[in-house]
């Protein structure tokens, strides 16, 4: 054998060699295709029903915010109507029931009075049956001069 036929031998048995190992290569490749397209395919069949479930979840919550806003509206309403009864009923009564308020005080304090009664003397107390003087005139709370 001459030195170009060990030489073609030698390259034959390389891309043998090469051809072997895409082989493989590509068998594991395929297999990996497979196992891919079935995992896809089982996440496809769970995700459906579950998007359908989320989308219907979505939908009755929109339906409970759109029933919760009109009852806040109403609400919103209600305390509207009760400030604007409130405000009225102040200004209708109030003032004609701080006279009349004011006038039974005065009728009391009218009532309660006796005409011969003399003033008190407000120099003196009585304490627990001892009469004590009065405070010095001209002294404010706190007895200073003021």
């Amino acid at each position: 054998m001459t030195g170009g036929e060990v030489a073609g031998i030698l390259v034959a048995v390389f891309w043998a060699i090469l051809v072997s190992f895409l082989a493989v290569v590509l068998v594991r490749l395929a297999q990996t295709l497979r196992a891919t397209t079935r995992l896809v395919a089982e996440v496809t069949e769970q995700a459906v029903p579950l998007l359908a479930d989320a989308s219907a979840t979505v939908r009755s919550a929109q339906t409970q915010l759109d029933r919760v806003d009109a009852i806040a509206t109403d609400v919103q309403e209600v305390t509207s109507n009760a400030s604007a009864l409130s405000t009225t009923v102040a200004s209708t009564f109030g003032g004609p029931l701080v006279k009349v308020a004011a006038f039974g005080y005065g009728v009391r304090r009218a009532m309660g009075r006796v005409p011969d009664e003399r003033p008190r003397d407000r120099s003196r107390r009585t304490v627990v049956g001892r009469t004590i003087p009065g405070a010095r005139e001209g002294r404010g709370r706190w007895g200073r001069k003021g």
